[in-house]
């Protein structure tokens, strides 16, 4: 408890920090923007820039009172640009402020540009890390040290995401988030999923979104949300960019792709395609200890995997406006991937700490699975009242082989073999179907409250197999203790109702979300005639509300509640029996039930940059970490999943960009958990507690307008996760970014996890239980990548479209 003070007491010395380096002589500037007929000119652009050097500085939108305003500013000369689309640009100044100083311009006139300008340049860089009440916006492409990841290397690294031993991805303390990609469902999870995100790459990817506090519309999450915006071109003609990267870890990388669009006043044509060729390992180090019959026997295991990937990731889309009011858009997008393991995993057995004998198992894994995604979608804006609606239909398959061939040698402490090789057979094949429709309906109510209605249908099919046995006689015989088949269908009905209003000072969004889910699983032994069967029908409400309050122009204050589920991964319900080794195997539980999760946030956002937040959750029948059951006769031991307990998370985030000099500028996050996980007495007396500190760091530094530095480093403390002790992690990177060919082109030169200290450690001592782990990837990777803008970089001036949908998630999968 006293680490978890400590980090709330940070968190507050580093916010006062930040607030009041904000606030030391720091000077505003302000200003008012019209038209030359009088009218505010709302939604014009103002930037701010060094009289000195011309560099971008800010920039801000011109709200609808014409108003503008620049604030924490150091005492310098500046210079003020405004632009607005069919209008000439103006620049104003140079004005010099001085310490505490305001500065009001004088009202500053757009004139009518003569030929009624049909495109605008972009002028403006956003910042990488941008805050917005519940919500945290990742514009990737304006990272150095992204470029080149993947997506999951994106988020493992982001402000406030954990990633617990599963490789599952959470934002609200440890509970499973919810991942959409353009708000549309993955449908893929676990392993699946976490492969999907690998295949990613950072080309590809405009922005990314942390939901905290997702509304009714959203599919029911208590972990909240992470959006993954791709990338898709918004200007006039052919234009778009070519990558290519070549980095080296312990193996080779690579990579090369193309991001384009086709944009005429009708018809927009989009895509991109991404290939990737990779080489790289992984090392487990286990150590088991178990006591039977007064006898300390350690089964101790070093796993060395190399892996190479080769990867194609595509998407082609097209949207066509039947008019201003009517878009339908069609989109194929698929990742096809090809894995060649090469495994080796020792097993050393003592007794009374003599060495007794050594298992070495080696085997050759083939592994290829393509997913392949068809969406057609169809927007329309119904009356000037603003009504709309907007339809989106999926069709995903994903389809998998899995061929592993595992040869077992026996050797004494003396290296001599002590019985004949065992050669075992690992097969399992997987094909999944998902449908998805939805349709959502926005009907303004006044000027500034809506009502939003929906209603959505998945329906998801997974055949699963798994053949595994040894080699008699020349030929492999399927176990009938291990050989298995899983059938698994699910479909979830939802309907929401969402309520929106903006009632002076006070914005109020509240809710409610139903889902029926009804699922069936059918399991099949190698000579079973008949299945094992397990139905689960259950249905849910989901509320939520979410109520703001703006004090003043800097100040926001908002609370909100949101209840939420994670349904169990298909692979924590199959009731596979997975071999890992002799001794170790993993296996499904189709008696899992979904965990239930309520959260209460409470949040201030200042000035619209330094964000802090305070945060409660409870989660019912949590089951999202490994337990384990491990025979002491055998020295068999089970890794699985099971309704254990109830967690409570009590946490405080904070987050502050700072602005040291022109050429350094910063952003501080951290977030301070502390978590209890406690047993229902059915499973134990577990009941346990320890705080959870996210503190990370990213400065940025201007060397030159054409030359960038940026340097990131990212630290957690030791804590807990369900029965396991994790120890501390850390990881520092570092990159340089250099325009050239008229700034079209770029060149980064990034080193990531500089000091390879990026590994999980972990212990669990609970009932019979005493096992520690280290697991180590092929994190400390230089990489030299390359880019390449064609075509027009001006933005079409066409009216905005309202597509009225960009909700949804991930679910399902093998």
């Amino acid at each position: 408890m006293r680490g978890l003070t400590a980090g709330f007491f940070f968190a507050f010395l580093t916010g006062m920090y930040c607030f009041s380096f904000a606030q030391t002589k720091s000077s505003i500037i302000q200003g008012k923007v019209l038209t030359e007929n009088n009218q505010t000119a709302e939604a014009a652009t103002a930037v701010l820039l060094s009289a000195a050097d011309s560099s971008i500085l800010k920039s801000n939108l011109v709200n609808k009172n014409g108003q503008f305003e620049f604030t924490g500013l150091q005492p310098d000369s500046y210079i003020i640009l405004i632009s607005k689309i069919g209008y000439v640009k103006v620049y104003t100044g140079p004005y010099k402020v001085t310490a505490g100083q305001k500065t009001i311009t004088r009202d500053i006139i757009l004139k009518l540009s003569d030929n009624q300008l049909q495109e605008v340049k972009v002028v403006a860089r956003k910042p990488y890390i941008e805050v917005k009440p519940g919500k945290i916006v990742l514009s990737v492409q304006n990272s150095i040290l992204a470029e080149g990841n993947s997506a999951f290397d994106i988020l493992r690294q982001s402000p406030g995401v954990r990633v617990n031993s599963n490789e599952t991805l959470s934002i609200n303390g440890r509970q499973a988030a919810l991942i959409t990609i353009d708000g549309k469902p993955t449908n893929l999870t676990g392993d699946d999923l976490t492969s999907l995100l690998r295949s990613m790459q950072s080309s590809t990817i405009d922005q990314v979104e942390m939901i905290s506090s997702p509304s009714a519309k959203y599919d029911a999450s208590g972990g909240g949300i992470i959006n993954i915006i791709l990338k898709k071109g918004k200007n006039l003609g052919t234009n778009g960019t070519i990558t290519a990267m070549a980095g080296y870890g312990k193996y080779y990388k690579s990579t090369a792709g193309i991001v384009f669009n086709n944009r005429t006043s009708k018809l927009n044509i989009f895509g991109n395609y991404t290939y990737d060729n990779n080489k790289g390992t992984r090392t487990i180090t286990t150590n088991r200890n178990i006591t039977y019959n007064d006898i300390l026997s350690n089964y101790d295991v070093d796993y060395n995997n190399i892996q190479k990937t080769r990867n194609h990731n595509f998407k082609l889309g097209a949207d066509y406006s039947i008019n201003t009011k009517q878009t339908i858009g069609f989109l194929v997008s698929g990742i096809i991937r090809k894995d060649d393991f090469a495994k080796n995993n020792d097993l050393y057995i003592r007794n009374q700490s003599k060495l007794d004998s050594i298992i070495r198992a080696q085997s050759n894994l083939d592994r290829g699975s393509s997913y392949l995604n068809y969406n057609i979608n169809y927007n329309a804006v119904l009356d000037k009242t603003g009504r709309s609606i907007s339809v989106d239909g999926n069709y995903s398959t994903y389809k998998r082989h899995s061929n592993e061939f595992i040869t077992n040698s026996f050797f004494t402490p003396a290296g001599n073999t002590y019985r004949n090789d065992l050669d075992l057979e690992n097969l399992s094949p997987s094909d999944i179907h998902i449908w998805t429709s939805k349709m959502d309906f926005v009907n303004p109510l006044n000027k500034t409250s809506r009502l939003e209605v929906g209603i959505k249908y998945n329906n998801a099919r997974s055949n699963n197999n798994l053949i595994f046995g040894p080699k008699v006689s020349g030929r492999y015989l399927p176990d009938e203790n291990f050989s298995n088949r899983f059938l698994y269908s699910e479909a979830v009905s939802a309907a929401y109702m969402n309520y929106v209003n903006k009632i002076g000072k006070w914005d109020i969004t509240a809710g409610v979300r139903a889902e029926n889910t009804h699922a069936t699983g059918k399991s099949w032994g190698l000579n079973d005639d008949t299945p094992d069967v397990n139905t689960y029908n259950y249905f849910n409400l989901f509320p939520q509300a979410q109520i703001s309050y703006e004090a003043d122009k800097k100040n926001i204050i908002g609370i909100s509640y949101n209840r939420g589920i994670h349904r169990p991964l298909y692979e924590d319900i199959n009731p596979f029996l997975y071999y890992t080794d002799l001794y170790d195997y993993r296996a499904g539980n189709p008696q899992l039930k979904p965990e239930y999760t309520n959260t209460i946030q409470i949040s201030h956002t200042y000035d619209q940059t330094f964000s802090t937040e305070l945060y409660y959750t409870v989660t019912n029948d949590a089951y999202d970490f490994p337990v384990y059951y491990q025979n002491d006769s055998t020295k068999v031991n089970v890794t699985y999943r099971k309704n254990f307990g109830q967690i409570f998370v009590y946490g405080a985030s904070f987050y502050a960009p700072v602005q040291f000099t022109k050429w350094w500028s910063a952003s501080f996050n951290l977030d301070a958990i502390y978590v209890r996980y406690k047993a229902y007495a059915r499973n134990g007396d577990f009941n346990r507690g320890k705080q959870d500190i996210i503190f990370g760091s990213t400065q940025n530094f201007v060397i030159t307008s054409t030359l960038l530095g940026e340097l990131s480093g990212r630290y957690e403390t030791p804590t807990i996760y369900g029965i396991n002790e994790l120890k501390a992690s850390y990881a520092v990177n570092a990159g340089i970014s250099k325009q050239i060919l008229d700034k079209r082109a770029t060149l980064k030169l990034t080193l990531n996890d500089i000091f390879n200290t990026d590994r999980g450690r972990n212990r669990a001592v609970y009932q019979n239980i005493d096992l520690s782990e280290v697991n180590k990837r092929d994190t400390r990777i230089v990489r030299l990548n390359f880019s390449y803008r064609f075509g027009k970089s001006t933005i079409k001036s066409a009216n905005k479209r309202n597509t009225g949908n960009d909700d949804e998630r991930r679910r399902t999968g093998n």
